[in-house]
């Protein structure tokens, strides 16, 4: 059964090559009655700012710039088409791309972003936010971001997990949607399924303010815990026990080097959308991670997941 039906494909037209609709390609063959569609978003302040143009005049220049994107998009589809596949294309004139494909996604339904990714400097995502976080951060479908390698066959999904207190009902939910989503994509496309925890260092400030703490004893315990909850979420998704890896550290390197080791061909995480205050931080794991992985990284919401972007 196919899992993704209808994908939205973010097309970058600085690039000439588009890893982002060749993975959407490999995802739509896996099964029939798939739908793709190409998203493109243009736009040009100098045409709003003008002064010698009339506002005719600057529609109509608008219009052009649609138009030839438009045309260039029916030259990526064509060749798919012949194929066989169901390929549209869309054109949108915004100011905010993420946002458009965001209002793009509530409006026609699409079940799953694809985008490729290029590295970010920590300098520039504070100044202004990438494009690719704030879809992590705001994006209510799965959102695939893809680097230039293939998915071949037998190859490994790693799914990141958060081995929190069971208490922890969100965590604990997100985990089961991750593991969900892998055992489905695995399914397609014949992949093998490990899962990595990270697990965190003895507090530094306990163990300088109480003298009786014992850090190897404290230490032993969380690993304890965090490896028997990886075991029973492993066993309940029909993870072979070979295939589960945990290690101390922070989430994003622990994630990353254990991509690398196994040469992952895909990583699941789960993310959660961040407003206000938080938008200007860097900490969200996913964020933290993306730049370190040399392969595809699928980040899902945690279930009731409402986007703060809003159908204009």
């Amino acid at each position: 059964m196919l899992k993704y039906r209808n994908i939205l494909v973010y097309i970058d037209p600085t690039q000439e090559q588009q890893p982002a609709l060749q993975r959407a390609v490999e995802i739509a063959q896996k099964g029939k009655n798939a739908k793709i569609t190409l998203f493109l978003c243009c736009y040009d302040l100098t045409y709003e700012m003008t002064s010698l143009s009339s506002m005719e005049e600057r529609h109509a220049m608008q219009s052009l710039v649609i138009r030839d994107n438009r045309e260039w998009l029916e030259t990526l589809a064509a060749p798919y088409r012949e194929q066989g596949l169901s390929i549209g294309c869309q054109v949108h004139w915004h100011n905010r791309p993420f946002q458009a494909a965001i209002q793009s996604i509530l409006k026609e339904g699409y079940d799953l972003l694809i985008k490729s990714t290029h590295p970010h400097s920590r300098l520039s995502a504070i100044l202004f936010t990438p494009t690719d976080w704030n879809l992590l951060r705001k994006c209510p479908v799965p959102l695939l971001l893809v680097k230039a390698k293939s998915w071949p066959e037998n190859g490994k999904i790693l799914c990141a997990i958060d081995c929190k207190s069971i208490q922890d009902t969100e965590h604990h939910d997100l985990n089961e949607t991750i593991l969900s989503e892998a055992n489905d994509i695995a399914a397609m496309i014949n992949s093998n399924i490990h899962v990595v925890n990270a697990y965190p260092s003895p507090p530094m400030n306990i163990m300088m303010e109480l003298p009786e703490f014992d850090p190897i004893h404290y230490e032993d315990g969380l690993k304890k815990f965090h490896q028997q909850t990886l075991s029973d979420y492993a066993r309940k998704y029909q993870v072979d026990e070979k295939n589960i890896h945990l290690h101390q550290g922070l989430p994003e390197d622990v994630i990353s080097s254990v991509a690398c080791d196994i040469k992952a061909e895909l990583v699941i995480l789960g993310t959660v959308g961040r407003s206000g205050l938080g938008l200007t931080l860097l900490g969200n794991t996913a964020e933290q991670v993306i730049d370190k992985l040399d392969c595809d990284l699928l980040a899902l919401k945690p279930e009731g997941f409402v986007s703060p972007i809003k159908l204009e």
